[in-house]
């Protein structure tokens, strides 16, 4: 798991200037036994309308094409 968690990392780094841009940033809470990627989008993203899309369309699309393992990426703070 320690492997795809470092895969998923890289995945993310290539997004976060793209966050830190718009005053928001990333980071990885734990990955589950079913390979969803739960994560804390923070700053200026926790909360923003706009993050489910940038999750969903943004996030989850760059983690799985380099970790297709992941099958779904959720943010904890999402209710």
């Amino acid at each position: 798991m320690e492997a795809i968690e470092k895969r998923v990392e890289k995945a993310l780094e290539k997004i976060r200037p793209y966050l830190v841009a718009d005053g928001g940033d990333i980071s990885i809470v734990d990955i589950t036994d079913e390979m969803v990627l739960r994560v804390e989008m923070t700053g200026a993203c926790n909360g923003c309308p706009f993050s489910m899309q940038t999750l969903k369309a943004g996030v989850e699309m760059a983690v799985r094409n380099e970790v297709p393992e992941i099958k779904e990426v959720i943010d904890v703070n999402a209710s």
